[in-house]
């Protein structure tokens, strides 16, 4: 899958990495970026290389939650209502520019994303299996976009920053420009991707590597000023989760410290909160998580 999306998109070797770890922990991918950083070509290019259902979802500020869940069509023939489903009822559903939607969209998002099934008038409604949401968003500065809600963001496995290639990459890019897109053919199945969860279970990581896995998140919640609230539970479960898949894609029978403070920045910074006068400092969560590893000795 590696080769196959190095055919059609540059660099994000990154980027490419923590969607495949999405795919080993059943965890959804929240990617951040300006605008042209090829955040849904490479999700998109993703999908193709899997043979499974795909569906993308165009978040704008007048979406309904009736166009992402589907709704209940009348047929007076029969005199009966039918369901008609909507995109979301896909294996791979790409989100893209999640935050332009309506809190109410976001809610009907959040059913699907936690309890994996929707609910269409007074019937719920199991979504297909594997289901995985990889979410694109601009930065909440810009124009027309809205904070997603806490509760929402928690959902998410990973928070990954996309940012600008390096100037090889995009010399590469313009090489490329103009040139047919290449033909992808999927290169695993539903099958394959459960025997790499099965073989994912057998990554050994110690009790030492929990232990410090625990500290990093504690860490977050006190001893800072600028933070309103750290990661909860849910954090630290992503973290070990994401480190054992990091340590699995990197051909590793066994999670390192390192394979924690490689994933910490994605797993967690979406779930420290700052206080308001931290981020008028202009303060991120990634310098409250750089200062939390920097405090926290590894094993």
């Amino acid at each position: 899958m590696r080769r196959q999306i190095a055919r059609v998109v540059v660099g994000q070797r990154e980027l490419v990495e923590r969607l495949l770890i999405g795919l080993l922990c059943d965890g959804h991918v929240l990617v951040e970026g300006a605008p042209g950083l090829a955040k849904t070509l490479t999700i998109r290019t993703l999908a193709r290389s899997l043979d499974l259902r795909f569906g993308r979802i165009q978040f704008t500020p007048d979406l309904l939650p009736a166009d992402l869940l589907g709704t209940q069509i009348y047929r007076p023939s029969a005199a009966t209502f039918e369901v008609h489903r909507g995109p979301i009822f896909a294996n791979v559903v790409l989100a893209d520019e999640i935050n332009r939607a309506p809190a109410k969209v976001q809610s009907a998002l959040l059913e699907a994303m936690e309890e994996r099934q929707v609910t269409i008038g007074d019937e719920s409604f199991p979504l297909p299996r594997p289901f995985l949401v990889l979410a694109t968003q601009n930065p909440i500065e810009q124009e027309g976009t809205y904070p997603l809600p806490e509760a929402q963001a928690d959902r998410f496995l990973l928070k990954v920053h996309v940012d600008y290639p390096s100037r090889d990459e995009e010399h590469e890019i313009l090489a490329r420009a103009g040139a047919p897109t290449p033909d992808l053919s999927p290169v695993a199945d539903a099958a394959a991707l459960q025997d790499c969860k099965v073989a994912l279970t057998a990554v050994h990581i110690d009790p030492v590597v929990t232990g410090y896995v625990v500290d990093l998140v504690r860490a977050t919640r006190s001893g800072d000023p600028r933070v309103r609230h750290g990661a909860s539970p849910r954090g630290a479960l992503a973290l070990s989760a994401s480190a054992r898949a990091h340590a699995f894609l990197g051909g590793r029978p066994f999670v390192t410290p390192d394979d924690v403070k490689a994933l910490a920045p994605d797993a967690l910074r979406h779930r420290v909160g700052l206080t308001w006068e931290a981020e008028a400092d202009g303060t991120t969560p990634d310098d409250v998580i750089a200062g939390v590893l920097g405090r926290v000795p590894p094993p």
